[in-house]
């Protein structure tokens, strides 16, 4: 049979403890009387300042005003002093573990007990009061260790919170480069990849519709599209590779030279390849940083991307010029615009990401008398200083 034994509550613990140290100083008093023996209103006084320890757990700051309150009389009516030593240090330590404004109540505590010791000295005389200051100079010692204790916990504490706040402080930063660099990669490859399948897709049906013609095959022209495609692919691929580079961080080998606005003619060729009419002006470009080249490249090469893809157009405008501190890009098309006079999916904000990756704005919209204009604004002066987003 397993016999339950009944668990006993905190606050009836600290009652049994109060009563047992409060029995231990009677004891002590009555051994050891110093200038009063003890008697009723001394047993009294000495078994209320250990009451209110029952409680200090729950009320730190009352039991200890309540136990001061009571100890002074105890203390000047020359009842045994050290024997109160142990509970005023309990109700000490305890204050300084759970109570709040530590400093101003110890110091006030500090105060009674001076006061105290003044009372004591004009009551008796001799060794009797060095006696009594020494037992009150111990309590303040207790005192001020309580509450050098309790600074170096808080300080502590707080030295354990900033360095739990600066790794909370990593970590947010590590997600956030972490989300950073999957942005920019998913970017790239929208970039890259729709580009290049969208002139493969155009080059590739035009080949098709040449097979599947009435009229005779013109192996020239039919050459001509597949040579576009293979093309296309050797461009995508050396892109591809140049990216996959820069994210490895490979050593091996030289990397891929990223492209620039010198590769725009490049995409105007491809653009026409694909049986549109390109108008490109760059004369007026200039050489402006790298990172602002692989910009511009980028909203170039989406913007005409869209074009082939939704514009049903059949000539584009393609200007790069300086325009004061900035490089303007403009693609403009004379087809329908998209539907609803606005693109859908990813294509216009990986352009708004690409001009502000580097400082710059991006505008896109419906363009009088038809088609679709896109015009980005790119910084070309401190652009080392812009942190990219």
């Amino acid at each position: 049979m397993v016999v339950t034994v009944p668990r006993v509550s905190g606050q009836v613990r600290d009652a049994l403890a109060a009563a047992a140290l409060a029995v231990c100083a009677a004891v002590a008093a009555a051994v050891w009387p110093e200038v009063r023996p003890l008697d009723a209103p001394g047993l009294l006084l000495l078994a209320g300042v250990h009451a209110p320890l029952a409680v200090l757990r729950r009320w730190p700051g009352r039991a200890l005003a309540s136990l001061v309150v009571l100890a002074l009389p105890y203390h000047l009516l020359q009842y045994q002093h050290h024997a109160l030593v142990p509970a005023e240090v309990i109700a000490l330590f305890g204050y300084a573990v759970l109570g709040r404004r530590v400093r101003v109540v110890l110091s006030v505590v500090a105060l009674l007990l001076l006061t105290c010791v003044v009372g004591m000295a004009m009551r008796a005389g001799g060794g009797s009061v060095r006696e009594q200051i020494a037992v009150i100079e111990g309590v303040v010692a207790i005192a001020i260790a309580v509450q050098v204790w309790r600074s170096h916990r808080a300080r502590v504490a707080a030295i354990t919170e900033r360095a739990e706040r600066a790794e909370r402080t990593r970590e947010q930063e590590a997600r956030r480069r972490v989300a950073e660099e999957r942005l920019r990669i998913a970017r790239d490859l929208h970039d890259l990849l729709a580009h290049s399948i969208t002139l493969i897709g155009v080059q590739a049906g035009a080949a098709a519709h040449l097979v599947r013609g009435d009229r005779p095959v013109d192996r020239g022209e039919l050459g001509e599209a597949l040579a576009s495609i293979a093309a296309t692919c050797r461009d995508a691929r050396t892109e591809l590779r140049g990216t996959l580079q820069v994210l490895r961080g490979a050593d091996g080998g030289p990397p891929e030279v990223l492209p620039g606005i010198a590769g725009i003619a490049g995409l105007a060729e491809a653009a026409r390849a694909a049986g549109l009419t390109v108008v490109l002006d760059d004369e007026g470009a200039g050489t402006p940083p790298p990172e602002v080249g692989v910009a511009a490249y980028r909203i170039v090469q989406e913007a005409l991307t869209n074009v082939v893809k939704h514009a049903a157009a059949t000539t584009v405008e393609v200007g790069l010029a300086r325009d004061g501190d900035r490089l303007a890009v403009r693609v403009a098309d004379d087809g329908r615009g998209p539907a609803g006079g606005s693109p859908r999916g990813f294509g216009l904000l990986g352009m708004i990401e690409r001009a502000r990756s580097v400082g710059g704005t991006l505008d896109a919209g419906p363009r009088a008398g038809g088609g679709f204009t896109v015009t980005a604004l790119l910084p070309v002066a401190d652009v080392g200083s812009v942190t990219p987003r």
